[in-house]
């Protein structure tokens, strides 16, 4: 079984590779990560990109903004995966993304924090966005047009 630090080791080296060059599969991760000698398999980085909440996008692998990033409402390199927003009853909003990124897009809105958000759930291209009210959906309403430029 791997420890945390070869884990860690691990994505770190994910986001190292992906930050240099243009990895457009999951096997090329693979190869390139086995050639840096890290033991892995195809679902072990399938899991890792997961986590790390990477984005594929234009046919390559994107990583999301960092924590402390997100937190402070720098979403940029997520707002070009989303596509609208609008309201589901007083405490339920819905937001889509384009396919495949709606993950990701939950796990930046999770991290941020946001008081007004009780939690998301998502599925390819939808997010469902819970608040507590119709008040705090106001306030989450108003920060996602800011943050993704919604009409």
């Amino acid at each position: 079984m791997l420890t945390d630090t070869h884990q860690n080791d691990r994505r770190s080296a994910i986001a190292r590779i992906l930050r240099a060059g243009l990895v457009r599969k999951q096997e090329d991760l693979v190869r390139l990560l086995k050639k840096e000698g890290h033991e892995v398999t195809q679902s072990s980085v399938s899991r890792d990109l997961r986590d790390m909440g990477v984005l594929k996008a234009s046919g390559r692998y994107v990583l999301p903004p960092d924590d402390v990033s997100r937190a402070n409402g720098d979403f940029g390199s997520l707002a070009q995966f989303v596509r609208g927003l609008k309201r589901a009853g007083p405490s339920l909003t819905v937001l889509r993304t384009t396919v495949g990124a709606a993950q990701s897009v939950a796990v930046a809105i999770d991290k941020a924090d946001w008081p007004e958000v009780a939690g998301t759930i998502s599925g390819d291209d939808t997010i469902f966005i819970a608040t507590a009210n119709s008040r705090a959906q106001d306030e989450l309403l108003g920060r996602l047009h800011s943050i993704f430029r919604l009409t």
